[in-house]
């Protein structure tokens, strides 16, 4: 029997029944998202066509919310506070969407969220043996800062590679479909059919949001409160399946479900410090943009992102199971981010090698200097 095989029935019944009820309310909230002024407008970075409505991620919430109602007869604490950090994110983001609230209402938001998933929803980070590669129970009083620091990642990897359509969202379905394979491995059912309604969820999103030949353009766009939410649930899947004593999943496993936007957002903060900049300033030097410059179509480098993630999540999880040094997987993927960050460090370059490698000619010197300087992400 396959790992899949163990699903219930009732389990891809509830993912077919939040596939639908996203599929189906996001062309119904359209009308009243242009109404209340959740639209993204095109200009300067910007460069889709018209308003584009932003409550891709509050419809995913509401999916999920009739999900638990339906498919979930028992309510505790824990899962209220879950609950109540998905929808604060929500809330919050949506209006950083219509009022473009300052970075710090963001952060301090996902750290409140961090916080409920620790000390209410019994959701921690405390165990990082496999880490470091020797028996250690917890980290003690640092086990709730770096719950925060975990959570507060996770979110902003999702939410700075939200810049191409059906990206952010294939991202998490991605990684969605990692932690349900591993909850699966893990002998924990009822976390895998959590996981795969919410993926179900997921694709309905991309139905009107990830470009195909029916779709030349997004319909609907995650908006900061979507790309937040996705990141919270997946941080919380991380510390769910990693964290606890019943769930064997080493901790190492857990960037690799999201390794290239991980590796994207630490490198591209890093240089910002590095040039004495803000880490959250705006900018066009993400993986997508230098993709996207180097002439890659947008449905490519949704491909190529989330297909790489995907791909290393796997390799990750194959190598744990043939008793690699956990340790060793460690270096590995501080290897990868090294090795990007040397990579971009000029960006003219790194776009003429991934022009190179997409089999086009180099673009100009100059043109390529302008687009570095045009425009924020």
């Amino acid at each position: 029997m396959s790992l899949w095989q163990q699903l219930e029935p009732s389990a891809w019944l509830r993912a077919l029944f939040t596939f639908l009820v996203v599929a189906a309310l996001v062309p119904a909230s359209l009308p009243l998202a242009r109404r209340w002024g959740l639209v993204d407008h095109p200009g300067g970075r910007k460069q889709h066509n018209g308003a584009i409505p932003v409550t891709g991620g509050a419809v995913i919430l509401l999916a999920m919310l009739a999900s638990y109602g339906l498919f979930e007869a028992d309510w505790n604490l824990r899962k209220a506070a879950f609950i109540g950090g998905a929808l604060m994110l929500v809330v919050v983001g949506q209006l950083d969407d219509k009022y473009d609230l300052r970075w710090t209402w963001r952060i301090a938001a996902q750290a409140l969220a961090a916080v409920l998933l620790a000390l209410l929803a019994g959701v921690s980070a405390h165990n990082l043996q496999d880490v470091f590669g020797f028996a250690a129970a917890n980290i003690g009083l640092l086990s709730l800062p770096f719950t925060v620091f975990v959570v507060v990642g996770i979110i902003n990897a999702l939410n700075m590679a939200d810049g191409v359509d059906g990206l952010a969202g294939s991202l998490a379905l991605v990684s969605l479909a990692l932690f349900t394979g591993f909850a699966l491995y893990a002998g924990d059912l009822f976390l895998a059919e959590r996981l795969l309604a919410l993926g179900g969820a997921v694709m309905g999103f991309l139905l009107w949001n990830k470009r195909s030949p029916w779709l030349p353009q997004a319909k609907v766009f995650l908006g900061n409160g979507g790309s937040m939410l996705l990141g919270f649930i997946l941080a919380w899947a991380a510390l769910r399946l990693t964290q606890n004593p019943e769930h064997p999943v080493s901790p190492v496993l857990g960037p690799w479900t999201l390794a290239l936007p991980l590796i994207d957002c630490v490198a591209l903060m890093l240089r910002r410090m590095r040039n004495g900049k803000s880490p959250f300033r705006a900018d066009r030097n993400h993986m997508h943009h230098l993709l996207l410059d180097a002439g890659f179509t947008p449905g490519k480098v949704t491909v190529i992102i989330a297909g790489g993630s995907l791909a290393l999540g796997i390799a990750a999880a194959c190598a744990v199971k043939l008793g690699v040094y956990r340790p060793a997987l460690v270096l590995a993927f501080l290897v990868l981010l090294l090795a990007w960050y040397l990579f971009t460090r000029r960006r003219e370059v790194a776009v003429a090698h991934l022009r190179r490698l997409r089999g086009g000619a180099p673009a100009p010197a100059a043109a390529l200097r302008a687009a570095e300087e045009s425009g924020e992400h």
